[in-house]
């Protein structure tokens, strides 16, 4: 699929707000994939479509997701804002054919995080937490090390997502939590 495509669909499907959300994720993703050697095209793509079935209500996300199989946790049901990525990477293989499964699977762990990301899609959730509409406290640490360390910077951003769930009383994902640990590892075996 060609990003003008991709551009077109996504302005038609969600909200404005949400289309200029995935303008810039898809710009900031390009660049980070510059940096590290991607594809930025894939990545602009990845960025571009992340928020596919984002506007989708939560019931509807519930039964696309219990239909097919998508829900891996009871977190998913009681928050089921959570399935939006999973529930979109679904969505574009079957509406529209996209059959890069690297592609889907970011757009896939692109708000949970997962354990053995590929650089695409660390590329895509740190995109989708740093791009320049966002704002929040330790953004701008997030924001410098992204085009330094991948792997510093998945682990810095998961614990800001653990940080926020917990300030804000909200359940902790377990997929997020094993990401994190995964990446502390990862981490600290560098070091």
């Amino acid at each position: 699929m060609k990003a003008d495509r991709a551009r077109k669909l996504i302005k038609a499907k969600l909200s404005n707000e949400r289309y200029q959300h995935s303008l810039q994720v898809a710009d900031t993703a390009a660049k980070m994939a510059q940096r590290y050697g991607l594809d930025e095209s894939r990545a602009n793509l990845a960025g571009l479509l992340h928020d596919y079935a984002r506007d989708l209500s939560e019931e509807e996300l519930l039964e696309t997701a219990a239909k097919n199989n998508l829900i891996g946790n009871q977190v998913e049901r009681d928050v089921p804002d959570l399935l939006h990525g999973p529930v979109g990477a679904f969505l574009l293989k079957q509406e529209l054919g996209i059959k890069d499964t690297e592609i889907l699977s970011a757009i896939s762990h692109h708000t949970l995080g997962a354990v053995g990301m590929s650089d695409l899609e660390k590329v895509i959730f740190i995109a989708d937490m740093i791009e320049p509409g966002r704002s929040y406290n330790g953004i701008a640490e997030l924001r410098e090390l992204a085009f330094t360390d991948l792997d510093k910077t998945m682990l810095l951003g998961l614990e800001s997502s653990i940080r926020y769930c917990m300030d804000a009383g909200k359940t902790l994902h377990p997929q997020t939590v094993e990401a994190r640990n995964s990446f502390l590892k990862k981490v600290n075996a560098h070091e």
